[in-house]
């Protein structure tokens, strides 16, 4: 998929793949949930409400509370491209998220994924 399209990509569109993705590798929609706030900076009430007003992936980084300052330690390979090399910030964060959510499926533990 281009990266000029990602931003307006809904988001409530996306999350409910995140979870089916997750779920078929015996993971959960909280750990879902957990690792988007972490991200985020969201509660779980205000990532629900995101969900709800399906926003575009460019209102809902934009309204997050503040990413997480160990989102920087997010590195890797996400549909061909590494993470750490993507030049526009807003398709950083979008692909931040799926390298998060590659991990959960791939069984890695909560707290490796959270960079604690």
């Amino acid at each position: 998929m281009p990266q000029n399209r990602i931003p307006q990509m809904k988001f409530s569109s996306v999350y409910p793949m995140y979870v089916q993705k997750v779920e078929r590798k015996n993971r959960t929609q909280q750990e879902v949930d957990q690792i988007i706030c972490w991200l985020t900076g969201y509660s779980h009430e205000e990532l629900q409400r995101q969900i709800e007003l399906e926003n575009d992936f460019e209102a809902f980084f934009a309204n997050a509370p503040s990413l997480n300052p160990n989102a920087a330690l997010i590195r890797g390979v996400v549909c061909g491209v590494r993470v750490e090399e993507v030049e526009d910030p807003l398709v950083r964060k979008v692909r931040y998220l799926d390298k998060l959510i590659d991990e959960l499926a791939k069984g890695k533990a909560l707290e490796k994924i959270l960079r604690q």
